[in-house]
Formats: C-alpha cells, sequence, structure tokens
C-alpha cells in the first residue's frame, strides 16, 4: 500500500491568494499613481463606474473609495506575512501595482519607492520561506495611459506593459520565480457586462461599437504583451516559470439532449480562447471563423504571430469558484450577472448555491482539472478558490466559520483525486482571499473569504485588528500534513 497515496507532491505549492488593488490601500503613498479601481466607489455608483457609465478619471469628493485603504497591507505586510507563516506557507500569490512602479503608466524609468516597497515585502516573505507568485497585472491598469490612450484598444500599451515587465523582471530576478501575466484575463469575454472590459483593460464601450470586436482588440493587444513578456523574461532569468491566468467557470450541458451537448460544447469556447492562444501560441479555428464570419479586424500585423508562437505560458494559473449549466433554446438576454453565467444558463438542480448565489460544486474541480490537462499538458496552479460568507464574531472574539472549511476540504479531496487516480500535474493551491479583503465587484467586506478576520465594516470602520477564524487553525493542519488531514 502506498502510504502517499493521499498527500500531495512533496514540493506541493500550498499558500494564499490576494491582490495589490484589494488589500494594499496607500493609494497615495510611495508616488503610486491612481489605477482603474482607484475610481470604484462603494455603494450603487461603484458598477455605474465599471460599466462607464459614470465618466470619471479622478474620484469624486464626497464618494467613499474602499482601495484607498482597503486592510492597509501596504503598511502591515509584516505583521501579515508572519501569520501567513505560522499557517506554514509555502508561497503567498500576490499582485504588483502597476502605478506603483510607473504611477502613469509610460515613464520612462519606474518609481524607486515603489519598487522598494516590494523588495522589503519580498524580503520578509522570502525571510519565512514563503515562495512569492506575482501576477503583473491584477485589474489596476494605471489610469494616467488610459486617460491619453483609451485602453488596452490600444496598441501603444504594449510597449508600456513591457516596459514594466522589464523593470520588475530585473529588480527581482532573484527573488521571484513565478510570475502571471494578467489576472483573469478572460473575463472580459463575456461582453454583456461591460464591467469587465473597464476592470480587466481600462476600455469603456463608445456609442455603435460592437463589443466583441472591441474585445478581440484588447485581446490581441494583452496577447501579445503577455507572449512579449514571456520571451523577455525568460531572457532576463531563463529559470523564471511565467504562466497565464484565466478565469474558469466550467460549463454542463443541462442534459444528454445532443442540443444541450452543443450548446455547453460552443459556449466552453468562451472559456477556452485565451487559454487556447497563451498555450498553443495560435488562434483556434473556431476564432478565426468568428472573426471571418463578422467581418473583424483584430489588428493582425506582421510578425505577430511569430510573437505568439515563441512566447508560450511554462504553467496555467486558474481560479475556480463554482460551474454553470446551458440549455439549447434558453435565452436571459439582458440579465447581468458576474457568477459566469450564459444567456442560456440554467439553474443545476443537483447542487447547491452559496448567500451570494454561487453555485457549489466541488467536483467541477475535479472535471476542470482534468480538462486544462487533457486539452494542454501543461502543469497546472489553482490561483484562486474559495467561499465568500458573512462571518460573525462571538462574543469571545471567536470566529467559527465550519461553512468555509467544509468548501476549502471538499475541494481539496477533488484536487487530490485529480493528482493521484487522474495523474494531473497540479503545481500548488493558493485560496483567495486567505485574509479578508475589498470585494473586487462590490467594494464590501460584508463578502469575507479569508481564514483571517479584518475588523472593517463596508463603509470603511474598525479597527483593522487581525484575528484568526477556525479555518486558519484547521488549514494549518491541512498544510502541516500536506494535504493528508482535511478533518
Amino acid at each position: 500500500m502506498n502510504n502517499n497515496f493521499n498527500k500531495f507532491p512533496k514540493h506541493f505549492l500550498w499558500g494564499g491568494a490576494l491582490a495589490a488593488n484589494q488589500c494594499e490601500g496607500g493609494y497615495k503613498e510611495g508616488g503610486k499613481g491612481l489605477t482603474t479601481v482607484d475610481l470604484c466607489p462603494a455603494g450603487e455608483n461603484r458598477r455605474k463606474v465599471m460599466e462607464g457609465k459614470i465618466d470619471i478619471l479622478r474620484p469624486i469628493e464626497g464618494e467613499y473609495y474602499p482601495s484607498h485603504e482597503s486592510i492597509d497591507f501596504y503598511h502591515r505586510f509584516r505583521e501579515d506575512i508572519a501569520l501567513f507563516a505560522e499557517m506554514g506557507f509555502k508561497c503567498l500569490r500576490i499582485s504588483i501595482a502597476w502605478s506603483r512602479i510607473f504611477p502613469n503608466g509610460d515613464e520612462l524609468e519606474p518609481n524607486e519607492e515603489g519598487l522598494k516597497f516590494y523588495d522589503d515585502m519580498f524580503d520578509e516573505m522570502i525571510k519565512h520561506g514563503i515562495e512569492p507568485v506575482v501576477t503583473i497585472c491584477h485589474f489596476d491598469t494605471p489610469i494616467g495611459i488610459i486617460e491619453r490612450f483609451g485602453g488596452w484598444k490600444n496598441r501603444i500599451f504594449i510597449d508600456f506593459y513591457l516596459n514594466y515587465c522589464k523593470a520588475i523582471f530585473t529588480r527581482y530576478k532573484d527573488k521571484v520565480k513565478y510570475w502571471m501575466t494578467f489576472n483573469e484575463i478572460n473575463n472580459q469575454m463575456d461582453t454583456n457586462n461591460p464591467l469587465f472590459l473597464w476592470t480587466n483593460s481600462g476600455v469603456t464601450l463608445k456609442e455603435g461599437e460592437d463589443p466583441r470586436e472591441v474585445l478581440y482588440k484588447v485581446a490581441h493587444n494583452e496577447l501579445l504583451a503577455s507572449a512579449k513578456a514571456v520571451i523577455k523574461g525568460r531572457e532576463i532569468n531563463p529559470e523564471f516559470k511565467i504562466g497565464c491566468m484565466v478565469s474558469h467557470v466550467p460549463i454542463y450541458p443541462y442534459s444528454c439532449n445532443p442540443e444541450d451537448i452543443m450548446a455547453a460544447e460552443e459556449a466552453m469556447r468562451e472559456r477556452f480562447f485565451f487559454p487556447d492562444v497563451h498555450v498553443r501560441g495560435h488562434y483556434p479555428r473556431y476564432a478565426l471563423k468568428e472573426f471571418e464570419r463578422k467581418g473583424y479586424d483584430i489588428g493582425m500585423e506582421e510578425g505577430d504571430s511569430e510573437i505568439l508562437k515563441k512566447g508560450t505560458v511554462d504553467y496555467i494559473g486558474f481560479s475556480y469558484y463554482m460551474s454553470n449549466a446551458v440549455k439549447a433554446g434558453i435565452c436571459n438576454a439582458g440579465e447581468v450577472s458576474v457568477n459566469g453565467s450564459l444567456e442560456n444558463s440554467v439553474e443545476n438542480p443537483y447542487i447547491k448555491a452559496s448567500d451570494w448565489g454561487w453555485p457549489i460544486d466541488p467536483v467541477g474541480l475535479r472535471y476542470t482539472l482534468n480538462n486544462f490537462y487533457n486539452r494542454y499538458e501543461l502543469p497546472l496552479f489553482i490561483v484562486e478558490n474559495g467561499f465568500g460568507a458573512h462571518d460573525k464574531v462571538e462574543e469571545n472574539g471567536e470566529i467559527h466559520d465550519s461553512y468555509r472549511i467544509e468548501y476549502l476540504a471538499k475541494h481539496i479531496e477533488e484536487m487530490e483525486k485529480a493528482v493521484n487516480y487522474d495523474g494531473v500535474e497540479l503545481m500548488g493551491y493558493t485560496p483567495w482571499g486567505i485574509i479578508d479583503l475589498v470585494s473586487f465587484t462590490t467594494g464590501e467586506m460584508k463578502k469575507r473569504y479569508g481564514m483571517i478576520y479584518v475588523d472593517r465594516d463596508n463603509e470603511g470602520n474598525g479597527s483593522m485588528k487581525r484575528s484568526c477564524k477556525d479555518s486558519y487553525y484547521w488549514y494549518r493542519d491541512v498544510i502541516k500534513s500536506n494535504g493528508a488531514k482535511l478533518k
């Protein structure tokens, strides 16, 4: 009998995930410039800004902006990293705020104070034996270049991004091994929800523009930028491992009706388009046929194909929270959702949902791991997975989040099956957000994902005190046992 069967590989990267725009704060400190999220207030105007219904390029007096202070990781990172170290973290997935390095996005020389901040952060992580896993651009494109050049639909952004990559690759070449080029780059495939083009790419749609054609122009520029970053990174340090990062919500057919099967097959192209190019180095035929049918000009220039081919990624990082199901002949057009639903989505009767209406489907994670690995045969890295919920602080200060433990344990069980039974090559697991963070979509604190509680409410009130939830101690045991102790 193999006693290691229920465990993960020896050097498995257990850790947690967070993002600069949702945790750092310090939005004006250290020479930092404005980014997209810095213009997104709390409350009803947040979605309006994200969707371009309120066109602003500066914060509005009297509005509360959660990102401006967030959970103050900018000043508290040493305290927080110490808590992560006590959990036994092997890695921490973080992002670098582009506008800390290049405040307006187009400077020729990087901001030394911003570079020094991340030097200090990485040094603190390394001191505790924690491997940095860095997302280069995580929903925080500098406003300076958006204002002047209109976001990622402008090809000049490739140059700005590459200059940024060169600066951080060079500065941190001996401190960071694992990189990802863009966070959840494929969110913006949902053109029915314009907030994603803004948060992903700093783009708002103009009257008369075809959202789909704009998306593909943006996609081409970002895919080129990613490929060039991979090429440049390998030149600077051949030991770098540079991956992509996609959001993956697998889509099931509602039934074995062949029409439902094909509906799911076509819908999954929305999920695979970006990784198809990231990994294979060329556009898939189904996309080329769409460009042809619709007459889309995506901005392809001479030499672009060679760059895409040369700059393929080393691994696939992805987020997994839920699954969806689709049924042929159903149309929910006009309904806007952030849970991965499509126009022909239907409720899956076999799974439950969270308080926010997100389906809970642990088996879907195993299915996703197999889907990705069978399609691409590259190492995989689960860099987001978690459970957002209302957490109650008891009178004695304890936080009993058994629901979060149950959610994560069931997903880890499916990961183990994918690794030991299915043969999937899995690098690591970093649940989102390991400490309570500001919600990306709503700007709220009440939807808590963390294993560490932060005393902060939706209006920005609270002491910022950190408290460990039950899940903190549970996850510490999971890591110590290399995934064997889940109960």
